[in-house]
């Protein structure tokens, strides 16, 4: 058995990382709620994108529009495919990080071809260590998401997708359900899809249609509105992402203060036990020692 003294370090080393994990736990908390305001105060905004271009395809013909090209003269096999990962910045969040890498790899499994774009520090050291090749072009902290950067990447998505550099952009990401649930998914950003607009047609296909129209043309205004929406998309998923991250590291923590006090508790007992019985040991000591000296006289 440990000595008391091996056994006092021990709680103190515990009790150390105690403190730190509680900290890490209030501050996460706190850029959690920031994050979810933030969310919140941008999203109207670009739910009135997506219910715009909704309005622009209703008005339309069945002539297909660049955004929304599935390019189906190309094999599955061939397709060039590029996938944006949405990692953290650091650990202890749980299975956050990997919940992500999972898909990717299974992503890269059914496609030879495609092409990974890495945010966050963890991502990029996951990838580099298993020799995948990563497109180096946005070396970002996933830390406080801005409108700045989901420009940068869209643009930069947009372009190689129009130039024929990708023919898929799909995103990896980890959407927050609730408190307790976060969900890593993919998501497809290019080619639109019309159905993903079809809701609100739907909803008004028995409704007076409003006569739009649009200068100078109805491809002109998609070619506006779409680049506008992808960036929000892309905003929307690393914002999603933050919060989700912050809300595993939160509950990362909390169970391991838990388990921290379950050892303390533990080792408050042992402790006890192994004073106890030194204690014991001391007065058997004397009590030989009195009984020793009573028998000489």
């Amino acid at each position: 058995m440990a000595s008391a003294k091996e056994i006092q370090s021990r709680m103190k080393s515990i009790q150390d990382t105690m403190k730190i994990t509680s900290a890490m736990y209030m501050i996460s908390s706190s850029k959690l709620k920031k994050a979810k305001k933030t969310l919140a105060d941008t999203e109207p905004y670009f739910y009135s994108l997506q219910s715009a271009i909704g309005r622009v395809l209703r008005h339309m013909d069945d002539t297909e529009h660049r955004y929304f090209d599935e390019r189906p003269e190309i094999e599955p096999q061939d397709r060039k495919i590029g996938y944006i990962v949405v990692s953290a910045d650091k650990g202890l969040a749980g299975a956050y990080n990997h919940n992500v890498f999972r898909i990717a790899e299974e992503c890269m499994e059914k496609n030879s071809r495609c092409q990974l774009f890495v945010l966050g520090e963890v991502g990029r050291q996951y990838f580099y260590k298993k020799g995948v090749d990563v497109d180096t072009n946005f070396r970002f902290t996933v830390q406080k998401p801005t409108m700045h950067r989901a420009r940068v990447i869209s643009e930069k998505m947009i372009a190689m997708y129009l130039e024929g550099q990708l023919d898929e952009v799909h995103i990896i990401y980890t959407r927050m359900v609730n408190a307790a649930t976060m969900v890593a998914e993919k998501e497809q950003l290019l080619p639109l899809k019309k159905m993903t607009f079809a809701t609100q047609a739907q909803l008004l296909a028995d409704m007076h249609q409003e006569e739009i129209e649009m200068v100078p043309s109805a491809d002109e205004v998609l070619n506006s509105i779409v680049p506008n929406y992808l960036r929000g998309m892309i905003y929307g998923c690393l914002v999603e992402s933050y919060a989700s991250e912050h809300n595993s590291r939160m509950m990362a923590m909390d169970a391991a203060t838990s388990s921290a006090k379950d050892m303390l508790k533990d080792l408050s007992i042992k402790y006890n036990r192994v004073r106890q019985a030194a204690i014991t040991q001391e007065i058997t000591e004397v009590i030989s020692g009195a009984k020793a000296q009573k028998k000489k006289l």
